[in-house]
């Protein structure tokens, strides 16, 4: 009993410490759009009928407000991106969004989804990247009605971020009980994914989107739910990589097609390292939380060195690993970073 009332104490000390790491002066970017899965997902799931929620402590316990449905302890990767940029609140997912809050930003981004519609069904409901398109749809509708002719103008400036893939390959073509790896090579299935997300992304660009990061995947081969030994699987990685070194041809493409847009991507695993050994954290193969299990569950006890884990619970991320992949996609420390340029040159474009 002393040890749950000291854990609930230092929840409350945290949130009330817990400050926004924006800078002064005015933002970067006057809004921000993110799609993506449960990697960026600030609450999009919450009222669905999915077994991905993380509306729930120990969820949050170090986010300002607490629970929100970010799979993470604290900020997701675009939060800490939005923090770079210097806005001052961070994006609300579609369901909140109301009247003039939409001119900031949306997030669209959902847990397990991802850019085929099939992937995720195993765990119930979820938003897949052509709902998220449909959904920023009817947020431009709105802004339409509100800004009128300078809609376009004011879409123009904004910055969107795209962080989709982890579940088409995690839940969908590694999980033998979908048999898509029995219908596609490694090669074959990522041409697939990539035409479409090609796709995606000219409707991103038709709706008005000129400043575009592509996140790339991280080294997924490393999640504690599969490294059962300590070891990560270099098969699973490479073929991550070679999906991140597509989205270069992608970025390159666009580039060249639409001149009045820039288009950029994020090569995660370059940053973190296959093993995830450029994170500088402690430890990198056992999660803070749910151990035992494939998330945290309600009230399950985590660690309370948060700072020195690289997993929260076994399948994403904790606001310690988040930060380095947000402070190097903003400011690149390596040319293999960011290609062609990083998001601090993307919103100076």
């Amino acid at each position: 009993m002393f040890q749950h009332k000291l854990w609930w104490a230092s929840c409350i000390a945290l949130l009330l410490a817990n400050l926004k790491l924006g800078v002064d002066g005015e933002p970067q970017v006057p809004c921000f759009f993110i799609f993506g899965d449960s990697l960026s997902d600030s609450g999009n799931n919450n009222n669905l009928l999915t077994l991905a929620k993380a509306n729930f402590l120990p969820y949050g316990i170090d986010f300002p407000s607490g629970p929100t449905g970010r799979f993470t302890n604290g900020r997701t990767t675009v939060d800490l991106i939005g923090d770079h940029l210097g806005l001052e609140n961070y994006i609300l997912p579609f369901p909140l969004a109301r009247d003039n809050e939409i001119l900031k930003g949306v997030n669209y981004a959902s847990g397990s989804s991802g850019i085929r519609p099939e992937t995720g069904y195993q765990v119930g409901s979820h938003i897949d990247m052509d709902m998220q398109l449909a959904n920023h749809g009817t947020t431009i509708s709105r802004i339409s009605s509100m800004l009128g002719n300078n809609t376009a103008s004011h879409l123009n400036k904004c910055l969107y971020s795209v962080y989709m893939g982890s579940n088409d390959y995690m839940i969908n073509y590694f999980n033998p009980t979908t048999a898509t790896m029995f219908r596609y090579t490694p090669q074959r299935f990522t041409d697939a994914l990539v035409n479409q997300l090609s796709q995606q992304l000219t409707t991103l660009y038709n709706y008005g989107a000129r400043k575009v990061v592509l996140i790339g995947l991280g080294p997924l081969g490393c999640l504690p739910l599969l490294n059962t030994f300590g070891r990560c699987s270099g098969y699973i990685n490479n073929i991550l990589q070679g999906f991140n070194d597509r989205l270069r041809s992608v970025v390159d493409d666009f580039n060249n097609k639409f001149i009045d847009a820039k288009f950029i991507t994020i090569n995660t695993i370059r940053i973190v390292g296959p093993d995830l050994s450029g994170l500088g954290l402690r430890f990198t193969k056992v999660p803070c939380c749910g151990a035992l299990q494939l998330n945290c569950l309600p009230f399950n006890v985590p660690c309370g060195n948060r700072n020195d884990f690289a997993y929260w619970d076994n399948a994403h991320p904790t606001e310690a690993a988040n930060k380095v992949l947000a402070a190097r996609a903003y400011n690149a420390q390596d040319p293999y970073d960011a290609h062609p340029m990083d998001i601090s040159q993307l919103v100076k474009s």
